[in-house]
């Protein structure tokens, strides 16, 4: 487990994904493409461990 919290970056997108129960719908909100959202997800949940 890390000791350090997750990139910050990384958080908008889990929010707005979250929110919004699409990677395509938090892209056009966040104005990046869905695989944008989908790869910082991911690396989200490799850092903690989940998917």
């Amino acid at each position: 487990m890390h000791t350090t919290p997750p990139p910050i970056q990384w958080l908008p997108a889990f929010e707005s994904a979250a929110r919004l129960l699409s990677f395509r719908k938090a892209a056009d909100e966040l104005c990046v493409s869905p695989p944008a959202i989908s790869q910082q997800i991911k690396s989200l949940e490799e850092y903690i461990g989940v998917s």
